[in-house]
């Protein structure tokens, strides 16, 4: 059986066959993730932020997205993102191919930063890592063939586990998954520490119990110390008006009084004259004389 013209059909022309899946491109896949924000997919800009997984993010979409988690798909990836704490301001090498005006060079296809040692280009050809107490990006390749515990940019000290892959795949994921929750719980036991140790050496209890007792005993103290108090407010009352009794002045001893003024009082020598010829009077006034 077959059409006109007498031609014949061939098998996949009758059956429909399964569509393959598409391969993804690996060279586009690639200069995604080293030159595209893993939050906003946008272009890579300084200052260029990584996490501890080895993903790079723009520092103004992490701040978006610690802001408002809700503008961003796909942000419950970042949960392990908490602050800017979590992530750290990468010390890239600029590469120097790009700032040249030679026409002749052809730089479409440089990668914009590079290894400070080997020169590598930071393209996704060649493993690259940071440093997580510093932030400086070196290659791997650096770190294998140079190998010391100080950072080959800058100098400072690190520690092996401080050493994270960028882009890495499955099971470097694992590593710095591991790595991340060692440091974490590494700080967290350091600050409980230094805690404790602020709090012994201002020589407060440490128990609920002494905590308790020390309360108590400052209530007893207090109790004492007004009882103190008011005993010594009662001893210089009385002493004070004991001073102005004995420093009070009768009218007869008074020297700006006159004598008339001081005749008028049964304390005057007069009044006392007069008492004893009339006895009977209970006070003294001159006008009463006849």
């Amino acid at each position: 059986m077959g059409a006109d013209g007498g031609t014949i059909p061939r098998r996949d022309e009758l059956v429909k066959e399964k569509k393959k899946p598409e391969k993804k491109d690996k060279t586009s896949e690639l200069q995604h993730k080293w030159n595209d924000c893993s939050i906003s997919q946008l272009p890579l800009q300084k200052p260029v932020m990584a996490c501890e997984y080895g993903s790079l993010y723009n520092k103004e979409s992490v701040l978006e997205c610690l802001l408002d988690k809700q503008k961003y798909e796909g942000v419950a990836k970042l949960a392990h993102i908490r602050g800017l704490k979590d992530v750290k301001e990468l010390q890239l090498t600029d590469n120097p191919a790009l700032s040249r005006t030679d026409n002749k060079m052809d730089i479409s296809n440089c990668a914009p930063y590079i290894c400070p040692v080997t020169g590598l280009e930071m393209n996704g050809k060649h493993r690259f890592c940071f440093i997580w107490t510093c932030g400086c990006v070196i290659s791997e390749r650096a770190l294998k063939e140079v190998p010391s515990s100080l950072c080959h940019k800058c100098a400072k000290p690190y520690a092996a586990d401080d050493v994270i892959v960028l882009n890495g795949d499955d099971a470097d994921f694992e590593l710095m998954k591991s790595r991340m929750e060692e440091r974490r719980l590494a700080a967290k036991q350091s600050k409980k520490g230094k805690k404790k140790a602020k709090t012994d050496s201002e020589g407060e209890p440490s128990s609920k119990a002494a905590k308790l007792a020390d309360k108590g005993e400052t209530s007893l103290d207090k109790s004492k110390l007004k009882s103190a108090t008011a005993a010594k407010l009662v001893t210089a009352a009385s002493s004070a008006a004991k001073t102005v009794k004995s420093k009070s002045l009768s009218v007869q001893d008074d020297p700006k009084s006159s004598e008339v003024y001081k005749s008028l009082f049964t304390s005057s020598d007069e009044a006392k004259k007069q008492g004893a010829q009339h006895s009977g009077w209970v006070s003294f006034n001159p006008q009463y004389f006849r």
